[in-house]
């Protein structure tokens, strides 16, 4: 049955979306989630791959949450034939919280798909419930909102509600004084995918250590290195407690762990920490540029990409005063404009860009020299 919306929501505003699921019960779990946001409207709901594709063709889809495993066709096979229907069209992958889920999920982001989503423990309700629905509400509008977006480029005319920006105006700052000695990066809600952009357009032209905190299970982070390192560029592995940094080297935060660094007088090596999380978060990213910004006062450049919420601000305004920068995703590309928002909105970055747009401008500071 499609959702009622309420009265003061416009048209345009609305993100149509397709549930695929072979369980009716998480189908209906999702729509019930979904319904805490009047701007979503669940129009179609499938039982495997094939009627996916079916009501995609049929038009009038923005968003297709798409379960993995399936009869029939399963959300792998189905992934290459939703995106041919609709070019506009946003895939958001559900996946079991494993080591396997995490594989496929990570797989299904190189294929095309636009995000990956773990599906929560149980059906039931509590703070699994109400963080499982903030996440999924998030990813479905920003995702429903580029692909308005997306439309809206191939067909032109009066822009959409939907898909005007803040309009705020960014205050920026002067480029960093000193080229930077470390990168420091975090990301959350649409981090994957964007990771894997930017790390695929850094090759391996980044000639200094890179520390990497995005918000995601425990499950998936060795699965979130293994694909960063299998695009040819950057090495990247989970961080290791006591391991030293390493010039053109990837350390990813372990699920459940806070990434920051400790030592003196160039000795500085990884420290793994169980401290409590922080904005929600562990790992989080505010501890993570605290420590950097206090082993490599002046000398941290920090990359802030889309993320719900605003971790990161706290450690980014020490990174500023101690002589640091901040470079951040613009709102256009983010799935959420959260954390980057928060650090663009204080006035802490030099540059706020489009995603293709953030590999050149961090290649500037800390590429390898005459790259």
């Amino acid at each position: 049955m499609m959702a009622t919306l309420a009265p003061c929501v416009a048209a345009d505003q609305v993100v149509k979306v397709l549930l695929c699921d072979d369980s009716r019960v998480a189908r209906s779990v999702y729509e019930r989630l979904l319904r805490a946001d009047a701007t979503i409207q669940v129009v179609a709901k499938a039982a495997n791959g094939l009627e996916a594709i079916e009501a995609v063709q049929a038009g009038g889809i923005d968003v297709v949450v798409l379960d993995i495993e399936m009869p029939v066709m399963d959300g792998m096979a189905a992934l290459p034939r939703l995106l041919a229907a609709d070019r506009s069209v946003k895939v958001l992958m559900s996946s079991m919280m494993t080591t396997k889920g995490g594989a496929i999920a990570l797989e299904a982001l190189r294929l095309g798909a636009a995000d990956f989503i773990p599906k929560p423990s149980s059906a039931g309700g509590g703070s699994t419930d109400e963080e499982f629905r903030d996440e999924l509400v998030a990813k479905v509008l920003g995702l429903g909102r580029q692909c308005h977006a997306s439309r809206a480029r191939r067909n032109p005319g009066p822009r959409p509600a939907a898909l005007r920006q803040s309009g705020a105006s960014i205050a920026l700052r002067p480029a960093p004084v000193h080229r930077p000695t470390v990168l420091g990066i975090g990301s959350s809600t649409g981090g994957p995918a964007a990771l894997l952009t930017l790390f695929q357009a850094l090759g391996d032209r980044v000639a200094v250590p890179m520390l990497l905190t995005q918000h995601m299970p425990a499950t998936f982070t060795a699965q979130l290195a293994e694909h960063i390192h299998r695009l040819g560029g950057a090495t990247c592995a989970e961080a290791v407690h006591g391991e030293p940094l390493r010039p053109g080297h990837v350390h990813l935060a372990p699920g459940n762990r806070h990434l920051t660094v400790a030592g003196r007088d160039g000795n500085i090596a990884i420290a793994l920490t169980d401290e409590p999380p922080e904005n929600f978060c562990r790992p989080a990213v505010d501890p993570m540029l605290r420590s950097l910004s206090a082993a490599f006062p002046g000398r941290v450049m920090t990359l802030m990409l889309t993320g719900m919420g605003q971790d990161g601000l706290r450690g980014a305004e020490r990174v500023v005063a101690d002589g640091g920068s901040v470079i951040a995703q613009d709102e256009a590309t983010s799935i959420v404009w959260g954390m980057p928002g928060a650090v663009a909105r204080a006035g802490l970055c030099h540059a706020v860009l489009p995603l293709n747009e953030l590999a050149p401008k961090l290649l500037q500071f800390v590429g390898r020299r005459g790259v």
